[in-house]
């Protein structure tokens, strides 16, 4: 862990120099400079979902969820680290110039670890996905390469929203999640818990309410984090969420008594404008000068570990270092690891084509690459620009229509409905093979309208796919031509009717060269490795009301098989590999599993460990307990891959974790071992028991 007592001396000097006024003007997330004592003016509002957000030029890489497909915690560790280093450059540049304004800080709210538990939740998208294993593993890489190490802070990451959240987006502000103390251990908590131990530096509070308690000022919530997991770093509310305490939730009267609420209960920096009522707070007795003091001496030893006032490693970083062509690789190399083939009947890779149709809403829609929480990159490659380009090299023609609007019925508001259908159907006549875009963007699904996220998006009311799009799928598919479906999205969708295509292929938001990764794979330059970080479900109509915390029915752990469509860990490859062989050995009291595997070809494929308590039929299903993305070279090889500690633990009611069960399933495979999974890829897993204490 960075030492940071240092920077907590520093920050209790410069605090102790302070005037009241002072000190609570600093924990606004604008925060004025104090010029006397060589402060300058700092805005602690920044985003890096997927790329330094909003902020000018800089790399788009996939949305969350997509990073999340790659299975791959190198690849996250990597990205994050490019990310604080255009951080650092924009940041400095900016300060050049005197620009202190928001989007221009060190101070990043990102990751987004809160479980994507439910498909309508419209920011699932900036999660790793409904795992809590997965989850922890992707988003402590992406802390690390974000904060860097030694004494200072390369930039600082922030772990939310603490606690729970995952929708509803239109009632965010009043709502009250009930969520038990078993699922708050078993799933709600443990990513937060994992960051908090990789020395995260800042926490932000959830808008909702927790078991009564507003997230940003729950003394529940601050025991855990502060005395349970000892956490040091600053914790920051959501952005006008401390209003929400008297206009929402309506546990307090008025902004000075929620200003004194939040400080109370461990808030110390305000996204909003509540603390400008914390100097009424001290005049009422509600709260005491020490309570703001202790804040701002947090937020200072923040901003000291990023090196205020001081020379630090990463003052060289400048213009040069932004949206370079080798962060454009790793955006690249990101989105074809993410892409997940759900169907291939043998059309793909495509060969033997002259003419191919490309029709869809989403073929050249640029704003479904990005995601929401994004910034500008320098070029974007749509999935025509990609397939356009790669075909052009292979002597193939490529046809194009638009086929639908994204959303509505039309897409001249003049026309009668279903304006481009018919040239959809000569393009698909004239074709030999068509590739079929849909899906959504961030106008379709993303965060409650605020004045911050600008009308974007919201929680999604049904799976199925907006507009006419699925009129236009019938459309292809009644031509019996051959086509393939691409699908960019944030969640999952119905694909009911998308299994009439020869082949399926998920994109999520695939970031700005995430055209060119599609184009690699529909031709056969790379072969798909993407592994599903989310269940694709049938119907939602088993899963409980989107207000019902509960896990009962939602995700892999607690899903019926037969409301599975396509489950979490599902991924197809080009190639084939097989386990011939697993067994689990045993040092110092963790296990390692030693992997025979068996492969026809070079390729990319995501090895899986799942576990099951056989004798607590209240745990989970099964749970990811490892997982590695491997390069095979074809034909046999060895692998030996270490098991989380926790892998044999369980949750109790009372939400106390501990080794209770003493039999356990143990599954090695290149997905999950149901019968769903099976019959998908046609392989099984490796399956042994392991009895602990024998």
């Amino acid at each position: 862990m960075r030492d940071r007592s240092w920077a907590k001396e520093k920050a209790e000097k410069l605090v102790s120099q302070m005037t009241l006024k002072e000190k609570a003007s600093q924990l606004l997330f604008s925060s004025p400079a104090i010029e006397r004592l060589g402060v300058s003016e700092y805005n602690w509002w920044n985003e890096a979902l997927h790329g330094v957000a909003r902020a000018g030029t800089a790399t788009v890489f996939p949305q969350a969820i997509g990073l999340a497909a790659t299975f791959d915690s190198d690849l996250v560790f990597r990205i994050a680290d490019t990310i604080s280093t255009e951080g650092r450059a924009k940041y400095n540049e900016a300060s050049r110039f005197s620009d202190h304004d928001i989007y221009k800080g060190l101070t990043f709210w990102s990751p987004n670890v809160n479980i994507f538990r439910d498909p309508r939740w419209g920011r699932g998208q900036e999660t790793y996905g409904e795992d809590p294993y997965l989850t922890s593993v992707l988003g402590k890489e992406f802390v690390r390469g974000l904060q860097g190490e030694g004494k200072y802070l390369k930039t600082a990451a922030c772990a939310k929203h603490f606690a729970v959240h995952s929708g509803p987006e239109d009632l965010r502000h009043s709502f009250n999640a009930l969520a038990s103390r078993h699922d708050m251990e078993e799933t709600y908590l443990p990513a937060f818990h994992a960051l908090v131990e990789s020395g995260v530096e800042a926490v932000m509070g959830a808008y909702n309410r927790l078991n009564g308690e507003p997230c940003c000022a729950s003394p529940a919530l601050q025991d855990i984090l502060r005395k349970q997991w000892g956490f040091e770093g600053h914790f920051v509310s959501d952005c006008w969420a401390l209003r929400d305490f008297h206009e929402g939730h309506r546990v307090t009267k008025d902004a000075v008594h929620s200003a004194a609420l939040a400080i109370k209960n461990g808030c110390d920096l305000n996204c909003g404008c509540v603390y400008n009522s914390l100097l009424d707070a001290v005049k009422k007795h509600l709260i005491t000068e020490e309570d703001i003091t202790v804040s701002c001496v947090r937020l200072f030893t923040t901003r000291y570990l990023l090196g205020m006032g001081e020379k630090t490693e990463w003052d060289g970083f400048g213009i040069n270092d932004v949206d370079t062509a080798e962060a454009r690789s790793l955006s690249l190399e990101a989105a074809r690891k993410s892409i997940v083939m759900l169907k291939n009947d043998g059309i793909l890779p495509l060969e033997n084509i002259k003419t191919l149709g490309v029709i869809g809403p989403n073929a050249d829609n640029r704003i479904a690459l990005a995601g929401n929480y994004h910034g500008t990159a320098s070029r974007y490659v749509t999935p025509l620009e990609g397939i356009e380009d790669e075909a052009e090299r292979r002597g193939v023609r490529v046809l194009y229509s638009l086929g639908c609007h994204l959303s509505d019925t039309r897409d001249e508001h003049l026309a009668k409905e279903d304006d481009r259908f018919s040239e959809a159907a000569a393009v698909t006549a004239a074709s030999d093979a068509v590739v079929l875009v849909l899906g959504l963007d961030e106008t379709l699904e993303g965060e409650q309208h605020d004045n911050s996220n600008f009308g974007w998006g919201a929680d999604k009311s049904s799976l199925v796919l907006p507009g006419h799009q699925e009129k236009l799928l019938d459309l292809v598919a009644s031509s019996g031509k051959p086509f393939v479906v691409i699908i960019e999205a944030g969640s999952a969708v119905d694909l009911e009717k998308a299994e009439k295509a020869s082949a399926i292929l998920i994109a999520w938001y695939p970031g700005a060269m995430g055209g060119k990764a599609i184009a690699d794979i529909l031709f056969g330059s790379v072969s798909p490795s993407g592994k599903l970080p989310v269940t694709f479900y049938r119907s939602l109509d088993p899963l409980p009301p989107y207000t019902d915390y509960s896990l009962k029915e939602r995700t892999y752990r607690y899903a019926s098989e037969s409301n599975v469509r396509y489950p979490f860990g599902y991924g197809l490859t080009y190639g084939k590999a097989d386990v011939t062989a697993a067994e689990g050995v045993w040092d110092n009291g963790q296990m390692t599993v030693d992997v025979v595997l068996q492969s026809d070809s070079e390729m990319e494929d995501v090895l899986q460990v799942y576990v099951k308590a056989l004798d607590l039929p209240s745990s989970p299903i099964r749970s990811l307990a490892a997982f590695r993305r491997l390069k095979l070279k074809g034909g046999e090889e060895h692998f030996s891959i270490p098991l989380s500690p926790s892998a044999f633990e369980t949750v109790d009611e009372n939400g106390v974790r501990g080794v209770v069960a003493k039999r356990f399933l143990v599954s090695v495979g290149f997905s999950q071992p149901d019968a769903r999974s099976v019959s998908l890829t046609g392989r099984k897993c490796v399956e042994f028991e392991v009895v602990l204490g024998s």
